[in-house]
């Protein structure tokens, strides 16, 4: 039922930026955790950046300084501004979306990832 859209992903320079969004459907939103992973070739899937809620944002060491999550709830999206992008951020980045049920059990969803490239 939760479906995530992801885009913005491509071919970039080394120092250059992307702007990555998610838009969500089948989901309260506002409501949910949104998180940002990245997975490299050969590499385990790694957090990047989460946003609460209420906006409150954490970011992997690697990431932070170049790194901006961001929401937009009334469109249901949200953003991940890369900049001062470096050849080890290479990866397929993947949206994700923590919801709660009724029970308050958590749920996760994913979105299909969109590739990031960076040369050298």
């Amino acid at each position: 039922q939760v479906q995530l859209v992801e885009s913005g992903g491509g071919l970039v320079q080394a120092g250059g930026s992307l702007r990555l969004s998610c838009t969500a459907s089948g989901s309260t939103f506002s409501q949910d955790v949104i998180a940002w992973y990245r997975q490299a070739s050969g590499k385990q899937r790694e957090v990047v950046a989460a946003i609460s809620s209420s906006g409150r944002a954490n970011y992997a060491d690697s990431v932070k300084g170049r790194f901006t999550i961001s929401r937009d709830n009334a469109k249901n999206t949200g953003y991940l501004q890369m900049n001062s992008l470096k050849p080890e951020d290479t990866a397929i980045y993947y949206c994700n979306l923590v919801t709660r049920d009724s029970r308050l059990h958590e749920h996760a969803y994913w979105g299909q990832g969109t590739q990031v490239t960076v040369s050298s």
